[in-house]
């Protein structure tokens, strides 16, 4: 009786594998991910943030598990993904330690997760369970993204959002969140697989958000942002008050997602801020109470998030040459663009 059961839920999986249909994701230039693969992923399946001392983050193997699927490469995804589950993964939820340092004793030490590498986790089992009918990666995707669901997704002030991890992100003055986790792409596909989870609510209350989050002479938002007990949001404290290395994902996942149809202006303080170079690349960051810049230009990667907000063809690949988090941002739009050779 045990077995029969089983059986039938393996079915179950398969035919929900085999009837859940989405845009099928765009391949990422083969030569890209070669060098990906071999600069940032080591033999075990670990990403190394090359830029921070080759630390690895839940954040990084999703990303490196969804370039994989989008590469068709199995062999990497499961190595990533073995790593990941045997490594990262906590033992009393299906959710996972946000910082690895191979230098570290131990190398995990805060257990605390990050809801953007749980999310990516998930996204990446998702469409690697289409793409090879797999069943069992079906399972480890329902089982993080229920965590998420029950652990992660609350209702502030009205808005549902996402906390940034299970803890530490509950202040006093109220709640701190991180619009940069919020993978609107993502949230578009697991509500086409679970219409009845919170991803519509998230991706209607998304755009309200970074409408309130607009700060400083371009009205751009924070990393960290503070949702009050009552009042407006305003600039975490604990943080520095900047538009930086966190938020510049805000405009590629609300653009891939869609977030800004019908409505161009949701997304244009990027555009104006990144335009304040003129012909030179804009600072990589802006203090939004003081106005100080950073003294070094963005990445590439970032200029590429740019070139895909206005429609410009993207930069040269820097994969090759420059650090994990640059190099990840520019294969991410690459995806975003619908894949290799796409420049739309």
């Amino acid at each position: 009786m045990v077995l029969s059961h089983l059986f039938k839920v393996l079915l179950l999986g398969v035919s929900l594998v085999s009837s859940f249909v989405y845009a099928a994701p765009g391949a990422l230039c083969t030569v890209d991910w070669e060098q990906y693969r071999q600069r940032f992923m080591a033999p075990d399946g670990r990403i190394k943030d090359t830029g921070n001392g080759d630390i690895s983050h839940s954040e990084g193997q999703g990303w490196g598990m969804l370039f994989a699927v989008s590469s068709g490469d199995r062999e990497s995804f499961d190595s990533l993904w073995s790593w990941t589950e045997t490594t990262l993964r906590r033992q009393d939820v299906a959710l996972f330690a946000w910082r690895y340092d191979p230098a570290g004793s131990p190398p995990i030490a805060d257990l605390n997760d990050a809801s953007d590498g749980d999310v990516l986790i998930a996204w990446a089992l998702l469409r690697a369970a289409q793409r090879w009918g797999d069943a069992g990666l079906l399972q480890k995707a329902d089982e993080i993204r229920s965590a998420i669901t029950q652990r992660l997704v609350r209702r502030i002030q009205g808005y549902t959002t996402l906390l940034a991890g299970i803890e530490g992100f509950d202040q006093p003055a109220g709640t701190v969140i991180n619009l940069s986790y919020l993978v609107i792409p993502a949230f578009v596909e697991f509500d086409r697989y679970e219409p009845r989870g919170p991803w519509r609510e998230l991706l209607n209350d998304a755009p309200r958000l970074l409408r309130l989050a607009r700060f400083g002479s371009y009205q751009l938002p924070p990393d960290w942002l503070l949702l009050p007990d009552r009042g407006r949001p305003y600039p975490a404290s604990g943080w520095p008050a900047r538009f930086s290395f966190d938020a510049v994902r805000i405009p590629l996942y609300y653009r891939w997602g869609g977030l800004d149809k019908g409505e161009p202006e949701l997304l244009r303080p990027f555009d104006r801020f990144w335009r304040s170079g003129g012909t030179q690349r804009p600072p990589a960051w802006i203090d939004l109470d003081s106005g100080e810049v950073a003294p070094y230009p963005i990445s590439t990667g970032v200029a590429a998030i740019h070139a895909y907000l206005t429609g410009a063809s993207a930069p040269a690949s820097p994969v090759a040459m420059e650090d994990y988090y640059s190099a990840s941002l520019y294969l991410l739009t690459q995806l975003a663009r619908g894949g290799c050779g796409a420049n739309h």
